[in-house]
C-alpha cells in the first residue's frame, strides 16, 4: 500500500535487505516528483544515503516480518527541504541521536555504528518518536539553494 500527495509519499517496504535500494530509488523519485516551482528540494544524494541507513537499521534491529514504512515529505516554502521518516514495529529507541562524547575514542576497525553518526552530522534535525505500532526515526534536510542545484 502506498499513498502519494502533492507534498508527501508514504510507502510500505518489505522487512528485508531488498528494502534498502528500493527506498533509495523511492526517495530520489519522490524528491524529483514533488518538487515544484514554489518548492525548494533537498539534496537527493544525502537524502538517499541517510534513508538507506535508517532502512538498514530498521531491517537489522527489528524482529518480525511486518513491513517498514517510508514517509517522504517536502517541507513548504520559504524554507523548503524535506523530512524523511522510517517507521518500524520495534518499540526500542534507536542508538544515540545526539552528539557523541568527543572524549570517547572511535575504533577505526568497527564495521557498524556509523549510520546514526552520519544522520546527526548531515541533517539539520533528527530524532525518533513512538508510534501506535512501534517507532518512527526521522531526519530533516534543508533545501539546496537554487544557485547550487544542478541545471537541467
Amino acid at each position: 500500500m502506498s499513498e502519494v500527495s502533492e507534498l508527501s509519499w508514504r510507502v510500505r517496504l518489505p522487512h528485508t535487505t531488498a528494502a534498502v535500494p528500493i527506498a533509495r530509488a523511492l526517495v530520489r523519485t519522490a524528491l524529483t516528483a514533488i518538487e515544484g516551482p514554489a518548492q525548494a528540494a533537498a539534496d537527493s544524494d544525502t537524502a538517499e544515503l541517510l534513508t538507506a541507513e535508517l532502512v538498514a537499521n530498521a531491517v537489522e534491529h527489528t524482529p518480525g516480518d511486518e513491513p517498514i514504512e517510508l514517509v517522504v515529505e517536502l517541507l513548504p516554502a520559504p524554507g523548503g527541504g524535506c523530512q524523511i521518516e522510517v517507521h518500524d514495529g520495534g518499540p526500542a529507541t534507536p542508538g544515540d541521536l545526539i552528539c557523541p562524547d568527543p572524549a570517547m575514542p572511535v575504533d577505526p576497525w568497527q564495521e557498524h555504528g556509523r549510520g546514526l553518526l552520519l544522520i546527526r552530522a548531515l541533517s539539520i534535525a533528527c530524532g525518533h518518536r513512538p508510534t501506535p505500532h512501534g517507532k518512527a526515526v526521522w531526519f530533516t534536510l534543508p533545501a539546496v539553494p537554487a544557485q547550487r542545484r544542478p541545471s537541467g
